[in-house]
């Protein structure tokens, strides 16, 4: 992540805490400040196995097939766009979240 928009989360960050942003701006600028890191295959499958949940189980919430896990979990693809954001949520706040 650049400086600058380190410096901006910062002054974002500030900007909330003393009710000059709402809560929802600040995410909101999160989401589009910050990219969602990448996961390797191993990631993702520690993933659900810290989790608990089997590959289908996994799958229907992200609302992805089970091929479609399994291949992230081979390394024969990656998660993209909203599958990154997603895993990047249900990492930080689990899967509680979605529910």
């Amino acid at each position: 992540m650049s400086r600058m928009i380190k410096e901006a989360l910062e002054t974002m960050r500030d900007l909330e805490q003393v009710g000059v942003v709402s809560k929802q701006t600040l995410r909101d600028f999160e989401a589009q400040a910050v990219p969602p890191p990448t996961y390797t295959a191993e990631a993702i499958r520690r993933l659900r196995e810290h989790l608990h949940i089997s590959q289908a189980v996994f799958a229907a919430y992200l609302n992805a097939s089970v091929s479609t896990v399994q291949k992230w979990e081979n390394g024969e693809k990656k998660p993209s766009g909203a599958a990154l954001r997603l895993l990047s949520v249900i990492e930080r706040r689990g899967l509680e979240v979605l529910v």
